[in-house]
Protein backbone atom coordinates (compact mmCIF):
# COMPACT_ATOMS: atom_id res chain seq x y z
CA UNK A 1 0.00 0.00 0.00
CA UNK A 2 1.07 3.85 -0.78
CA UNK A 3 2.23 5.45 2.57
CA UNK A 4 -0.49 8.11 1.39
CA UNK A 5 -2.61 9.97 -0.64
CA UNK A 6 -1.08 13.48 -2.27
CA UNK A 7 -3.92 15.35 -3.70
CA UNK A 8 -2.77 17.58 -6.16
CA UNK A 9 -3.24 21.56 -6.13
CA UNK A 10 -1.75 24.73 -8.38
CA UNK A 11 -1.21 27.04 -5.46
CA UNK A 12 2.50 26.71 -4.54
CA UNK A 13 2.76 28.71 -1.67
CA UNK A 14 0.49 26.63 1.06
CA UNK A 15 0.97 22.47 1.33
CA UNK A 16 -1.29 20.87 3.84
CA UNK A 17 -0.36 17.37 6.19
CA UNK A 18 -3.00 15.34 7.37
CA UNK A 19 -0.98 12.63 9.31
CA UNK A 20 -3.50 10.89 11.21
CA UNK A 21 -6.25 10.57 8.23
CA UNK A 22 -7.31 6.89 8.27
CA UNK A 23 -8.07 4.21 10.43
CA UNK A 24 -6.53 1.34 7.57
CA UNK A 25 -4.58 -1.06 8.53
CA UNK A 26 -3.11 -3.72 6.25
CA UNK A 27 -3.97 -7.19 5.88
CA UNK A 28 -1.19 -8.47 6.85
CA UNK A 29 -0.95 -6.92 10.37
CA UNK A 30 -2.77 -8.15 13.15
CA UNK A 31 -3.64 -5.51 15.98
CA UNK A 32 -5.40 -8.09 17.98
CA UNK A 33 -7.78 -5.46 19.24
CA UNK A 34 -11.93 -5.27 18.64
CA UNK A 35 -12.30 -3.94 14.96
CA UNK A 36 -14.73 -1.33 16.77
CA UNK A 37 -11.90 0.43 18.48
CA UNK A 38 -10.71 1.61 14.86
CA UNK A 39 -14.03 3.68 14.76
CA UNK A 40 -12.24 5.32 17.53
CA UNK A 41 -9.80 8.54 17.85
CA UNK A 42 -7.37 6.33 18.95
CA UNK A 43 -6.80 4.94 15.12
CA UNK A 44 -7.50 8.25 13.53
CA UNK A 45 -8.21 11.83 13.60
CA UNK A 46 -11.88 11.91 13.06
CA UNK A 47 -13.09 14.44 10.74
CA UNK A 48 -9.83 15.62 9.70
CA UNK A 49 -9.18 13.88 6.48
CA UNK A 50 -12.62 15.52 5.47
CA UNK A 51 -11.17 18.92 6.18
CA UNK A 52 -8.39 18.68 4.93
CA UNK A 53 -9.44 18.02 1.46
CA UNK A 54 -12.56 20.47 1.38
CA UNK A 55 -10.12 22.91 2.33
CA UNK A 56 -7.21 21.95 -0.40
CA UNK A 57 -10.04 21.98 -2.80
CA UNK A 58 -11.01 25.35 -1.57
CA UNK A 59 -7.19 26.76 -1.59
CA UNK A 60 -6.00 24.97 -4.88
CA UNK A 61 -3.18 23.90 -2.18
CA UNK A 62 -1.17 20.32 -2.43
CA UNK A 63 -2.35 18.07 0.52
CA UNK A 64 -0.70 15.07 1.97
CA UNK A 65 -2.65 12.72 3.90
CA UNK A 66 -1.18 9.21 5.49
CA UNK A 67 -3.17 6.27 4.27
CA UNK A 68 -2.18 4.37 7.60
CA UNK A 69 -3.93 4.09 11.01
CA UNK A 70 -1.54 5.56 13.56
CA UNK A 71 -2.20 1.99 16.04
CA UNK A 72 0.03 0.78 13.17
CA UNK A 73 2.46 3.36 13.87
CA UNK A 74 2.26 7.21 14.62
CA UNK A 75 3.35 9.01 11.90
CA UNK A 76 3.79 12.28 13.73
CA UNK A 77 6.53 10.19 16.51
CA UNK A 78 10.17 11.10 16.05
CA UNK A 79 11.18 6.87 15.48
CA UNK A 80 12.55 6.79 18.72
CA UNK A 81 9.46 8.22 20.87
CA UNK A 82 8.00 4.90 22.55
CA UNK A 83 4.38 5.48 21.50
CA UNK A 84 5.59 4.96 18.12
CA UNK A 85 4.21 1.75 17.83
CA UNK A 86 1.72 1.59 20.33
CA UNK A 87 0.85 -1.25 23.07
CA UNK A 88 -1.27 0.86 24.53
CA UNK A 89 -3.89 4.10 23.93
CA UNK A 90 -5.81 5.58 26.09
CA UNK A 91 -6.47 2.43 28.07
CA UNK A 92 -6.59 -0.04 25.21
CA UNK A 93 -4.14 -2.36 24.89
CA UNK A 94 -3.13 -3.41 20.84
CA UNK A 95 -1.42 -6.54 21.55
CA UNK A 96 -0.05 -7.22 18.41
CA UNK A 97 2.50 -4.30 18.68
CA UNK A 98 4.15 -5.91 21.76
CA UNK A 99 6.49 -7.99 19.90
CA UNK A 100 6.85 -5.90 16.32
CA UNK A 101 9.52 -5.98 14.65
CA UNK A 102 10.46 -1.69 14.98
CA UNK A 103 12.91 -1.25 12.35
CA UNK A 104 10.66 -3.34 9.93
CA UNK A 105 7.39 -0.82 10.55
CA UNK A 106 9.84 2.17 10.47
CA UNK A 107 10.98 1.25 7.15
CA UNK A 108 8.02 0.38 5.48
CA UNK A 109 5.80 3.15 6.59
CA UNK A 110 6.89 5.68 8.78
CA UNK A 111 10.80 6.37 6.79
CA UNK A 112 8.52 6.05 3.41
CA UNK A 113 6.00 9.04 4.59
CA UNK A 114 8.62 11.69 5.51
CA UNK A 115 10.92 10.99 2.46
CA UNK A 116 7.53 11.64 1.09
CA UNK A 117 6.90 14.98 2.58
CA UNK A 118 10.90 16.11 2.16
CA UNK A 119 10.55 15.76 -1.46
CA UNK A 120 7.15 17.58 -1.48
CA UNK A 121 8.76 20.41 0.49
CA UNK A 122 12.01 20.45 -2.01
CA UNK A 123 9.89 20.37 -4.65
CA UNK A 124 7.25 22.59 -4.02
CA UNK A 125 9.06 25.12 -1.70
CA UNK A 126 5.98 26.25 0.33
CA UNK A 127 6.07 29.48 2.87
CA UNK A 128 3.54 27.98 4.47
CA UNK A 129 2.83 24.66 5.95
CA UNK A 130 -0.71 23.61 8.09
CA UNK A 131 -0.93 20.29 9.58
CA UNK A 132 -4.68 18.78 10.28
CA UNK A 133 -5.13 17.46 13.01
CA UNK A 134 -8.70 16.28 15.61
CA UNK A 135 -8.81 16.25 19.59
CA UNK A 136 -11.53 14.40 21.27
CA UNK A 137 -13.78 16.77 23.33
CA UNK A 138 -12.67 14.67 26.87
CA UNK A 139 -10.16 11.87 27.70
CA UNK A 140 -11.93 8.51 27.64
CA UNK A 141 -10.07 7.00 30.55
CA UNK A 142 -10.21 10.25 33.08
CA UNK A 143 -13.17 12.52 31.37
CA UNK A 144 -11.06 15.59 31.74
CA UNK A 145 -13.22 17.87 29.28
CA UNK A 146 -11.19 20.01 27.04
CA UNK A 147 -12.91 23.14 26.47
CA UNK A 148 -11.49 24.65 23.29
CA UNK A 149 -13.49 24.67 19.82
CA UNK A 150 -9.60 24.59 17.83
CA UNK A 151 -6.00 24.40 19.00
CA UNK A 152 -3.09 26.02 17.12
CA UNK A 153 -0.18 24.09 18.16
CA UNK A 154 3.79 25.25 17.45
CA UNK A 155 7.32 24.64 18.56
CA UNK A 156 9.59 27.65 18.89
CA UNK A 157 8.47 29.03 15.68
CA UNK A 158 5.34 31.16 16.49
CA UNK A 159 5.50 33.36 13.62
CA UNK A 160 2.09 31.92 11.90
CA UNK A 161 0.77 30.86 15.35
CA UNK A 162 0.68 34.05 17.27
CA UNK A 163 -1.62 35.86 14.08
CA UNK A 164 -3.57 32.22 13.35
CA UNK A 165 -4.54 32.60 17.05
CA UNK A 166 -5.47 35.93 17.49
CA UNK A 167 -7.29 36.03 14.21
CA UNK A 168 -9.22 32.61 15.45
CA UNK A 169 -10.45 34.66 18.99
CA UNK A 170 -11.66 37.21 16.66
CA UNK A 171 -14.24 35.60 15.45
CA UNK A 172 -15.40 34.42 18.85
CA UNK A 173 -13.68 31.14 18.89
CA UNK A 174 -12.60 29.36 21.89
CA UNK A 175 -9.05 28.91 20.46
CA UNK A 176 -6.06 27.08 22.65
CA UNK A 177 -2.71 28.42 22.38
CA UNK A 178 -0.74 24.80 22.55
CA UNK A 179 -3.53 22.73 23.33
CA UNK A 180 -4.82 20.79 24.18
CA UNK A 181 -0.91 18.96 24.27
CA UNK A 182 1.75 21.09 23.70
CA UNK A 183 3.76 21.63 20.13
CA UNK A 184 6.70 22.26 22.13
CA UNK A 185 6.75 18.66 23.58
CA UNK A 186 5.29 16.80 20.59
CA UNK A 187 5.31 18.85 17.06
CA UNK A 188 7.01 16.43 15.06
CA UNK A 189 6.22 16.15 11.48
CA UNK A 190 6.29 20.18 11.25
CA UNK A 191 9.66 20.22 13.38
CA UNK A 192 11.61 18.43 10.81
CA UNK A 193 9.64 19.62 7.58
CA UNK A 194 8.88 23.11 8.58
CA UNK A 195 10.65 24.84 11.21
CA UNK A 196 14.24 22.97 10.67
CA UNK A 197 13.37 24.06 6.79
CA UNK A 198 12.66 27.86 8.18
CA UNK A 199 9.16 28.04 7.05
CA UNK A 200 6.34 28.99 9.05
CA UNK A 201 3.93 26.52 10.32
CA UNK A 202 0.88 25.62 12.70
CA UNK A 203 -0.65 22.38 13.75
CA UNK A 204 -4.49 22.83 13.49
CA UNK A 205 -6.54 20.37 16.56
CA UNK A 206 -9.91 20.98 16.09
CA UNK A 207 -12.51 19.64 18.39
CA UNK A 208 -13.62 16.24 17.17
CA UNK A 209 -17.35 16.67 17.81
CA UNK A 210 -17.25 19.48 15.72
CA UNK A 211 -16.46 18.00 12.44
CA UNK A 212 -18.36 14.96 12.67
CA UNK A 213 -21.25 15.57 9.72
CA UNK A 214 -21.06 17.38 6.50
CA UNK A 215 -22.42 20.73 7.96
CA UNK A 216 -19.36 21.00 10.71
CA UNK A 217 -16.73 19.67 8.33
CA UNK A 218 -17.68 22.38 5.76
CA UNK A 219 -17.83 24.81 8.19
CA UNK A 220 -14.32 24.60 9.53
CA UNK A 221 -12.53 24.18 6.06
CA UNK A 222 -13.99 27.71 5.04
CA UNK A 223 -12.90 29.14 8.67
CA UNK A 224 -9.22 27.59 7.82
CA UNK A 225 -10.00 28.80 4.33
CA UNK A 226 -10.29 32.36 5.75
CA UNK A 227 -7.73 31.78 8.39
CA UNK A 228 -4.78 30.36 5.66
CA UNK A 229 -5.98 33.86 3.93
CA UNK A 230 -5.14 35.97 6.25
CA UNK A 231 -1.73 34.15 7.69
CA UNK A 232 -0.83 34.45 3.72
CA UNK A 233 -1.48 38.55 3.78
CA UNK A 234 0.03 38.56 6.95
CA UNK A 235 3.33 36.56 6.34
CA UNK A 236 3.53 38.41 3.18
CA UNK A 237 3.54 41.73 4.81
CA UNK A 238 6.59 40.80 6.93
CA UNK A 239 8.69 39.66 4.37
CA UNK A 240 8.17 36.09 5.39
CA UNK A 241 5.80 34.78 2.43
CA UNK A 242 5.88 36.02 -1.63
CA UNK A 243 2.71 36.82 -3.09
Amino acid sequence: MSVAEVVPGGVRDVLLLCDHAVNSVPVDIALGIDPALLDLHIALDIGAASVTRSLAARLDAPAILATVSRLVIDLHRETDHPGLIPVTSDGHRIPGNEAVDRAERIARFHAPYHRLLRSQVRQQRPGLILSIHSFTPCLEQSGTPRPWEVGILYNRDARAAAPAMAWLRAQGIVTGDNEPYSGRLLNATLNRHAEAQGIPSIAVEIRNDLIRDTAGIALWAERLHALTLFLRNTLARKGVLAT
